[in-house]
């Protein structure tokens, strides 16, 4: 640590490199934290996390006790001995609040640029808009199934879009601003159990469905415009941008070089009178074709609408955070890397592991995506992202874990599993019994000066 500080102030390295140092020893050194407890005030499995992208200071987790619930873990509510700081929940909305949900909460986020509001879905089909400084409900949206995810765009600047997927065959966006339904996107043939929005596009929406079949959805337009298949693949991930503009700037040269030659040998072909006319039902016909391939469309008539990215039905999904690579995971206990500018199934080997098949997961990946993190049964795994090999296990629930949540901001993870409980995994702190006397005064530290001021 302090060599790369040295380093840092030699100039060795630059700001970006010697603060990606740091967060990956941070990360790589996650264990479960000594130092901070979140006390569970849930009776049933937690099955969402989610920390408030403005202030990265609240913690909403939404449980099988039809409760949702709100953490603030910068500010401890008790410290036991000194050591380990308590964090009791703020509130607590359960099914004996006036409007608070009858059966378990599937899903529990945030609204992207304010805490003030939060959203809720539930099994008993409703979707609820709740008030955080009054704890009431503002608004609410009847499904016509179980409530599977809730997302929204943490891009929009142009709606209030909040996408639900159900075990209804339709996806559904319903408006906040207006309390209504804006639209709904038809394509799935089974129950749409995980919806992801687009990092580099507020109008792109990605859902996973019990079809197999994961789709990307343009809201401003009807019907899908890409449906994965994972047969289609790449090997590895793309180019960097340098040398794919490198690349592209040849083969532009190349093919303008050899436009003008062929342009000049027509040119002489057509002096020497060998030149021929294309005749009126030949243009009509390749017209024709080309507006039939313009026709086709991956969500509507082609034959790639019936094509599965897994065997089974899409439990999870997580766009990493440059937005270029989508993580999916499905009940045929596989994990898929996807390229999302070319659709292609990136071919990376994950190790073994098993997943849930009867519910959804919620999956994290670090700042940088490099790691994933993964709800394997009673285990957390984090995997490194284009090896698939697996980076760091994470041992501390005693039954399922259902979700995980990656706090940038402290470099912390918080997972939540069927044992009711929520645990943080913090970067080890060791401090020293002699460092720690001389926090609480009782020896001076070594290197304390008795300078006077």
């Amino acid at each position: 640590m302090w060599r790369e500080i040295r380093n840092r102030e030699a100039g060795q390295f630059r700001p970006n490199s010697f603060s990606n140092r740091i967060r990956s020893s941070r990360i790589s050194s996650l264990t479960l934290s000594n130092f901070k407890e979140i006390v569970s005030p849930h009776r049933g499995a937690v099955n969402s996390l989610q920390v408030d992208l403005t202030e990265g200071r609240y913690l909403l987790s939404g449980a099988s006790d039809a409760s949702a619930a709100v953490f603030d873990v910068q500010r401890a509510s008790e410290h036991d001995g000194g050591l380990i700081a308590r964090h009791k929940c703020i509130f607590v909305v359960d099914k004996h609040h006036q409007h608070g949900h009858k059966y378990a909460v599937s899903s529990a986020i945030w609204y992207p640029i304010d805490t003030g509001l939060f959203i809720t879905g539930s099994y008993d089909h409703y979707v609820n808009v709740w008030d955080t400084n009054t704890t009431q409900v503002v608004m609410s949206f009847k499904m016509p199934g179980k409530v599977y995810r809730t997302a929204m765009s943490p891009l929009a600047t142009s709606h209030m879009l909040l996408a639900a997927g159900s075990e209804d065959v339709q996806v559904r966006l319903c408006d906040i601003a207006s309390g209504a339904f804006a639209h709904t996107l038809s394509g799935h043939r089974d129950g749409v159990m995980t919806v992801e929005w687009s990092k580099s596009s507020e109008w792109v929406l990605i859902t996973g469905g019990c079809d197999g079949a994961i789709r990307f959805w343009d809201i401003r337009r009807a019907g899908c415009f890409l449906v994965l298949d994972q047969s289609k693949s790449q090997l590895g991930r793309r180019a960097p941008l340098l040398e794919r503009s490198t690349a592209n700037k040849a083969s532009t040269s190349k093919a303008a070089g050899h436009s003008l030659s062929e342009t000049s040998w027509r040119q002489q072909k057509k002096a020497l009178g060998n030149g021929r006319k294309q005749s009126a039902a030949s243009r009509l016909t390749t017209q024709a074709k080309a507006s039939g391939r313009q026709r086709l469309h991956p969500g509507m008539l082609s034959s790639q609408d019936r094509a599965t990215a897994h065997y089974g039905a899409v439990t999870g999904l997580k766009v990493t955070e440059d937005g270029l690579y989508l993580l999916s995971a499905g009940s045929d206990s596989r994990l898929r890397l996807w390229d999302i500018e070319s659709g292609c199934n990136t071919l990376v080997n994950f190790e073994t592991v098993r997943l849930q098949t009867n519910k959804g997961i919620q999956l994290a990946v670090t700042q940088d995506s490099s790691l994933v993190f993964v709800p394997c049964m009673t285990l957390v795994k984090a995997f490194d992202v284009w090896s698939g090999c697996t980076s760091v296990l994470f041992r501390g629930h005693f039954e399922c874990v259902n979700c995980c949540w990656f706090s940038a901001e402290d470099q912390e993870l918080y997972t939540g599993g069927n044992d009711r409980q929520i645990l943080v995994w913090s970067p080890s702190r060791l401090i020293s019994d002699e460092d720690e006397r001389s926090i609480q005064g009782k020896l001076p530290a070594q290197d304390e000066d008795n300078w006077s001021d």
